[in-house]
């Protein structure tokens, strides 16, 4: 099985918007790791952060990712940070990988500054720019391919994904 492609990128890059899209156009389903997290949980992200800790989410986030990449069979959209788990590196060499490149500036109008993103809470635009800057080479290591969507449609973005694959 595995997954017909798999979305990473930063906050605002646009993985659901564009994975939504991309999936319906392929005739495949959709799947959101973050949602995965939030239903084991029973709590949205945010709340995971702070009464858990990052340490718990990210646990349940690497067995979200692990499980759907061995059982889905559609568009897969990562969590920005799933990234990290090298084991999530690991099995990401097997599937056909998918960077949304996405400039701050872009990334700031999307997340939007006061967005329960509990990884932006203190100085949201300075804490975004070091969380894009550190794992952009691990993104652009992972994908096959790379897409901009800084100023695009996400239809637009969806079309070049669909036409690459």
């Amino acid at each position: 099985m595995g997954s017909v492609v798999v979305l990473i990128g930063p906050p605002g890059a646009g993985k659901t918007t564009v994975g939504r899209i991309l999936a319906d156009r392929l005739g495949v389903p959709f799947r959101d790791t973050d949602a995965d997290v939030e239903a084991v949980a029973g709590k949205p992200v945010s709340d995971i952060f702070i009464e858990d800790g990052e340490a718990r989410f990210r646990e349940l986030e690497a067995e979200a990712v692990r499980q759907a990449l061995a059982t889905h069979d559609g568009v897969l959209s990562l969590g920005g940070g799933a990234i990290l788990h090298e084991p999530t590196q690991r099995l990401l060499e097997d599937h056909r990988v998918v960077y949304l490149e996405v400039g701050l500036d872009q990334a700031v109008k999307r997340v939007g500054l006061a967005t329960a993103r509990p990884l932006l809470v203190l100085n949201p635009r300075s804490q975004l720019r070091k969380l894009m800057e550190e794992r952009r080479p691990i993104y652009e290591r992972l994908a096959d391919i790379t897409v901009k969507t800084d100023g695009r449609d996400p239809e637009d973005v969806a079309s070049e994904i669909a036409a690459a694959l």
